[in-house]
């Protein structure tokens, strides 16, 4: 546990990505690594968010992940208006006539994004500029090379830089472009991942960097308790990064009705589609993957446009839902990962991270009894 303790200070190498301040003070304040998905944010509720985070974690570390592509198909060019209007008329058809079909009555102009997506190089830069300014104690990027830019401004601030890799060859680019920690995300994972299995992907991680410089591994990917935490830490991983656990919160920004789902779903109940981003991200299966993923669809749309669509729409979606609208809740879904099947109630964070940390000591206890018998 001391290389992650060096690094980022926390006393438990349990990272904990969420989309609510709730949840990583929570984390943090109970001995684990909170992160902070910032790119769910304007940079200036990013402000307010951290600002609250710093004034309830008691002085513990966080972290906050900021999603920057190495690959958009943003067209010619990068501003909202141009983007706007690349949503194609027969995508916003079919999502106004998807919600009617479920109960939810919207006009076209109601399922596009008013908001630039946070995935725009512009806003990424901007998300940065509020993190920054806040006493962060990482800084994490997804889907592709870290921007060298959010590694020499951390740099100048003193903060290491994470990033997640779904295969070998991307943890070698990550390492050679000089990022400080590797988050190896294997294909059970929520939301954006690959296809080769946490099991196998840990090891070959720690394998191919292993030449090129001493970087901390941590282990992602259906991580839902200590017991698999320890196992991953027994391949030579420093620690977990977990997302699809905290969803199940009591603090999550889920809805009651997708929380309900989750406790109902078998790991089988998850699906990698476009259908939310633009990129293969796995979610919970629903009515909006039978239709999207289906025959008569005009097709997911490349990232960043198609969250100008799924961003609005699925916040009517759960409004409806959670209202008792029966048809609704078919649509419900979330990024979640096969652990999902592991779910079984909803619990505070810190009884969690409690249950993490008992469960991780059992696990090291059998483990040593194995060797000493």
């Amino acid at each position: 546990m001391e290389p992650i303790k060096s690094l980022v200070g926390a006393e438990f190498p349990l990272f904990a990505f969420s989309h609510c301040r709730d949840v990583v003070a929570a984390v943090s304040r109970a001995g684990g690594f909170g992160v902070l998905g910032g790119s769910s944010f304007t940079p200036e509720s990013l402000e307010r968010e951290l600002k609250w985070i710093d004034e309830h974690v008691n002085g513990m570390p966080y972290g906050i992940d900021i999603l920057v592509p190495e690959h958009q198909s943003l067209g010619p060019a990068t501003d909202f208006a141009s983007l706007a209007a690349q949503v194609p008329k027969k995508h916003i058809d079919f999502a106004v006539e998807l919600l009617r079909k479920h109960g939810i009555t919207v006009q076209p102009e109601d399922v596009v994004d008013k908001l630039p997506p946070a995935t725009l190089p512009e806003v990424g830069e901007a998300l940065m500029d509020v993190a920054f300014r806040h006493p962060i104690r990482l800084i994490v990027n997804a889907l592709g090379i870290a921007p060298q830019s959010m590694i020499e401004r951390a740099r100048r601030h003193g903060i290491p830089v994470g990033a997640l890799v779904g295969a070998k060859e991307h943890a070698v680019r990550q390492v050679k472009a000089g990022v400080d920690l590797l988050i190896a995300q294997g294909g059970e994972a929520g939301g954006h991942c690959g296809e080769v299995s946490t099991l196998v992907l840990v090891p070959e991680v720690i394998r191919a960097i292993k030449p090129i410089r001493d970087v901390p591994v941590l282990a992602a990917g259906g991580i839902m308790n200590g017991a698999q935490m320890a196992g991953c830490m027994a391949m030579g991983a420093a620690g977990a990064w977990t997302g699809s656990v905290w969803l199940a919160t009591a603090e999550a920004e889920t809805s009651e009705t997708f929380k309900q789902k989750m406790i109902a779903a078998s790991s089988r109940d998850t699906i990698r589609s476009k259908s939310r981003t633009g990129k293969p991200s796995r979610q919970l299966k629903s009515s909006w993957h039978d239709a999207w993923d289906g025959p008569d669809s005009p097709g997911a749309l490349p990232m960043p446009i198609m969250a100008m669509i799924s961003i609005p729409t699925f916040a009517r979606i759960d409004k409806a839902a959670d209202a008792g609208n029966a048809a609704a809740k078919e649509l419900v879904s979330y990024w979640v990962g096969q652990g999902v099947g592991l779910i079984d109630a909803v619990r505070p964070a810190a009884a969690v991270v409690r249950e993490f940390q008992q469960e991780f000591a059992d696990a090291i206890e059998r483990l040593t009894a194995t060797i000493e018998s």
